[in-house]
């Protein structure tokens, strides 16, 4: 897939729009203790702005488990971003399959209210490193 700078720059911040609205909507049900709906957020949030980050870099992947690796091959594995970054993205992950579709376990407050800030921080620094990478890239 190849897209003219002004295309990607367009799907970039569309997708880091889309982050800063999903990760709104977590916390707005952190009051409401949604700890399902609070991680699937999480985790949407940090996939918008990870993909956004990979288009920003020409990197054009389809799927959650393709985007996943991508970031830790690109941006974790070469320091860009920190193995503990990286772990979180996977942590989000995995909470965000296990909230939607494990019958078997339900999330609660301690699995999601410790990744708050952790998560609020990867979503900035991976939104911030998209938007310099698109830049540089023109």
């Amino acid at each position: 897939m190849s897209l003219t700078f002004e295309e990607r720059n367009a799907v970039v911040t569309y997708r880091l729009e889309k982050a800063m609205r999903a990760l709104e909507q977590a916390k707005l049900n952190i009051p409401l203790k949604s700890w399902e709906v609070i991680a699937n957020r999480f985790y949407y949030a940090a996939y918008y702005a990870v993909s956004a980050l990979l288009i920003a870099n020409g990197y054009y992947v389809k799927g959650h488990d393709s985007i996943v690796r991508m970031f830790g091959l690109h941006f974790v594995k070469t320091g860009k971003f920190s193995r503990e970054q990286g772990k979180l993205y996977n942590k989000l992950y995995t909470l965000r399959l296990t909230g939607d579709y494990n019958d078997h376990y339900n999330l609660e407050e301690e699995d999601v209210i410790p990744l708050v800030e952790e998560t609020e921080k990867l979503i900035k620094d991976v939104s911030t490193a998209a938007a310099e990478d698109l830049k540089t890239s023109k």
